[in-house]
Formats: C-alpha cells, sequence, structure tokens
C-alpha cells in the first residue's frame, strides 16, 4: 500500500482504485515516485494503466509537501507504449469508443503536466509511443546510455496526436516534425540533443537521490508558482499586461508565508523550514 500524504485536506491514502499496475509512494521528505509495475508487458499501456496514472497524479495534485515525483518503469523497460492487446481492441472498435479513449489518455497527459512539484521521467530500455510521451509531458528526464526512444505511430498509420503538446514543447516543431514522420529509433545521446532528455547517467538510483535531495532545499508552494509562470510567458508577447501579471505574482509570492520565512531564513542564515531535517 502507498503511503499516506499529507496534504491541505490532513493525511490521506493515494487513491488507486484497483489498479496494481500503477504504484503510488511518497518519502517522509516529500519525493514521491510514480511506478509503471507491468514488466512482463514491458509497462505498456492498456485502460486500466491510464486510469490509474490519471488518479495517481491527480492525488499529487492535492499533495502540499511533494517536492519531486519520479517517474520510472519496473524491470528494464520505461514503458513500450500501448499494449497489443488494447491497440487490437481499438482496432476493432467505433469512432466513439476510440475517441473516449484517446480522451482518457489526454486528460492523463494533462494530469501529469499540471502536478505542482516537479516532475522527472527516469528511462531506462525503451520509451515508445505514449511512453516517450510520458518522459516529454516531465519537467525533466535522465535516461540511461543503452535507453531507445521512438514516435513510432506513422509506421502503424497512426498519429501522435494525444502526446504531440508536449513533444513539440520538449524538442520544438521541426525537430518534432521530423521524428513524427519518419517515426524512427533513436538513442539517449541523440535525446539529450533533441531536449527530450535532460541528462545520461549509468546510476539511475544515485541521480535520483541527488535530485530528491537538491528539492529539500525549495519551497513546495513557490516550485508549483514557478511551473505556472513558464505557463504563463511562454509565447506570450511581453506588454504591459504580461508586465503587470509578473509583477503581481512576484509581490504575492512576496508576501506569502513561504516568501517570507525564505527571505528570514536566508538573513537569518538559517535553513528555512521547508529544509529542515525530517
Amino acid at each position: 500500500m502507498a503511503d499516506p500524504i499529507t496534504s491541505k485536506y490532513g493525511d490521506y491514502e493515494p487513491d488507486l482504485g484497483d489498479s496494481p499496475e500503477v504504484q503510488l509512494s511518497v518519502s517522509p521528505s516529500g519525493a514521491a515516485e510514480v511506478v509503471l509495475n507491468r514488466p512482463e508487458k514491458r509497462n505498456s499501456f492498456n485502460a486500466e494503466v491510464v486510469a490509474g496514472l490519471h488518479r495517481a497524479f491527480e492525488t499529487l495534485h492535492g499533495a502540499d509537501t511533494v517536492r519531486v515525483v519520479f517517474l520510472r518503469g519496473a524491470g528494464e523497460t520505461f514503458s513500450a507504449g500501448a499494449d497489443l492487446e488494447w491497440m487490437r481492441a481499438q482496432a476493432e472498435a467505433g469512432e466513439g469508443d476510440n475517441r473516449a479513449d484517446a480522451m482518457a489518455l489526454a486528460r492523463m497527459l494533462k494530469a501529469l503536466h499540471d502536478v505542482p512539484a516537479l516532475t522527472v521521467a527516469l528511462v531506462r530500455g525503451a520509451a515508445m509511443g505514449g511512453g516517450a510521451g510520458l518522459v516529454a509531458a516531465c519537467d525533466m528526464a535522465v535516461a540511461t546510455a543503452d535507453a531507445q526512444f521512438a514516435f513510432s505511430e506513422v509506421r502503424l498509420g497512426l498519429t501522435p496526436a494525444t502526446i504531440s503538446p508536449y513533444v513539440v514543447q520538449a524538442v520544438g516543431p521541426r525537430r518534432a516534425r521530423m521524428l513524427f514522420a519518419t517515426g524512427r529509433r533513436f538513442g539517449a545521446e541523440e535525446a539529450l540533443r533533441f531536449g527530450l532528455v535532460d541528462e545520461v547517467s549509468p546510476e539511475l538510483g544515485a541521480v535520483q537521490e541527488r535530485i530528491a535531495t537538491d528539492m529539500t532545499g525549495c519551497a513546495p508552494g513557490a516550485v508549483g508558482e514557478a511551473k505556472r509562470l513558464v505557463d504563463l510567458v511562454h509565447g506570450t508577447r511581453i506588454d504591459r499586461g504580461l508586465l503587470e501579471e509578473t509583477a503581481r505574482r512576484i509581490a504575492s509570492q512576496r508576501a506569502s508565508a513561504e516568501g517570507r520565512e525564505g527571505v528570514a531564513a536566508f538573513l537569518q542564515r538559517r535553513r528555512p523550514n521547508w529544509a529542515e531535517e525530517t
């Protein structure tokens, strides 16, 4: 069973329903881990996995003390993309049922994108199709040198539609057109060059520990506000309206409990209360 999460609603058990394929746990220091737990199926997606991931990410929206969320696959594969049986059922279903399935996937990815804490994909082995989409929807990604990626939908006569907003944001439109149109595989070093991955390391556990430790020094509320700030300013014209909105946001944060505590701790040369050892 997953650990209780402390939030503004009190301690509660993450509601993952009947989805053993997705595991959520949280450490006392506020590092959460979401694990795709279908190693025998290479952590591929089906309707239950999509629903379990959605519930996990929605649960983390209300967890005020969570600082960082790590997303990984059990075993040696991050995610092979869509489950073959699920794909077969989709091929036999009508457009309406297919649209409902696609919307479930789209909502899950948006829930991941909107998690207030820093989200980090830890990629070992393959991240294909929707699996690579999960990587793109995270704030950052670390991969082992032998990791493999592909947006191979066109090779099946499909398109990577639901994952496209996050992939285009991660790698840019020109690179996305090439990757989507060719459907070719590429390795970790290329993913690093493209911007899909931020670091290549043989020791994902050590990187996870380092990031978790680094995030203890960051105010959880400010992290969420900083992420929303990027969404606000990206692609927005720098006009008076944007100047006023960004000024309003920093003024609000300065006056917040976190802002006052952070500045006071800096001036007093002590740790802020969110960075105290547990």
